[in-house]
């Protein structure tokens, strides 16, 4: 199987890309960076993120594309300048892979969309596949990203959109931040510790993709998210008890809101999720709980 990645050359492509080549597929690496590394076997192809120039004729090659193109949420501060980059790094990289594909004289049998859980805002009842998308800025975000290649579906291609919460990895992503003060021995509750904070360990991301992409009755959206509802402050304790660290007392709202502006929400605020569709179609999670996660990373 070809398999070609778009901003393939971050945290979650490398993760990907590795369990691919455990199973011999070949994969091709669209990247912005000129000198992103690769393992033996991996062909790195640069890219603008805007324009079919030079790369779009690999996608008659592809039997898969995965599109992960989008600047990091954790960038900081959270500027209007920032926030309009956080919008065009998906929107055109979305745009620009539909655009090949429509041109494309063998299309690939699957199209893997990434999204955020965010998708259906940050309070409300508990969400799955069903519940309608957000007007806040993070929600309307994953929206416009996930619409940006929707037109590859006309053209007959199977497309998955996989709405993703934090991923858990002890080296890359956000979790070697969010272990830092536990590690520190400041760890507890962020504001009042009962927002919802969404995640999946890395594996299960994995294991999620993979398995999306051979499920050929796999179409439209999944909540790449562990299926145990976690608070912020169950978070939290269970890295605590993991690490052997105490769990003291919560870090004030109003002092994070004044650190981190309007990007305190990821942290402060959250809605609770589950993975329906992603069970009911027969995947098993790994890791379905923080302290299963949480031990496998730290023991």
């Amino acid at each position: 199987m070809k398999v070609l990645i778009a901003g393939g050359g971050g945290f979650l492509g490398t993760a990907l890309t590795k369990s691919l080549l455990v199973d011999e597929h070949q994969v091709y690496l669209l990247s912005r960076k000129l000198d992103v590394k690769v393992p033996s076997g991996v062909e790195a192809v640069p890219w603008d993120g805007k324009t079919i120039e030079g790369w779009g004729e690999l996608i008659n090659e592809a039997d898969v594309v995965v599109n992960l193109a989008g600047k990091s949420l954790s960038s900081w501060p959270w500027t209007e300048a920032m926030k309009s980059t956080f919008l065009h790094s998906r929107v055109m990289p979305g745009f620009a892979l539909a655009e090949a594909i429509r041109k494309a004289t063998r299309r690939p049998r699957v199209f893997i969309q990434q999204s955020g859980i965010n998708y259906y805002g940050l309070r409300g009842e508990l969400a799955d596949e069903s519940t309608p998308p957000a007007d806040d800025f993070l929600a309307q975000l994953a929206v416009k990203w996930e619409h940006a290649t929707k037109s590859v579906e006309e053209l007959g291609v199977r497309r998955v959109v996989t709405r993703t919460a934090v991923v858990l990895a002890k080296k890359g992503g956000l979790m070697p931040l969010m272990a830092l003060p536990v590690q520190l021995f400041a760890g507890g509750p962020l504001g009042s510790g009962k927002q919802a904070t969404p995640w999946i360990h890395l594996y299960d991301w994995v294991g999620a993709v993979r398995f999306l992409v051979d499920d050929e009755n796999a179409r439209g959206a999944y909540n790449l998210v562990a299926p145990t509802p976690t608070s912020n402050a169950e978070f939290n304790r269970s890295l605590a008890e993991v690490l052997h660290r105490p769990y003291w007392f919560p870090t004030p709202a109003f002092l994070l809101g004044t650190v981190l502006g309007e990007m305190s929400v990821l942290i402060l605020e959250g809605r609770f999720s589950q993975p329906k569709r992603l069970t009911e179609s027969g995947y098993r999670f790994q890791f379905p709980g923080p302290r299963e996660a949480f031990l496998d990373l730290y023991r």
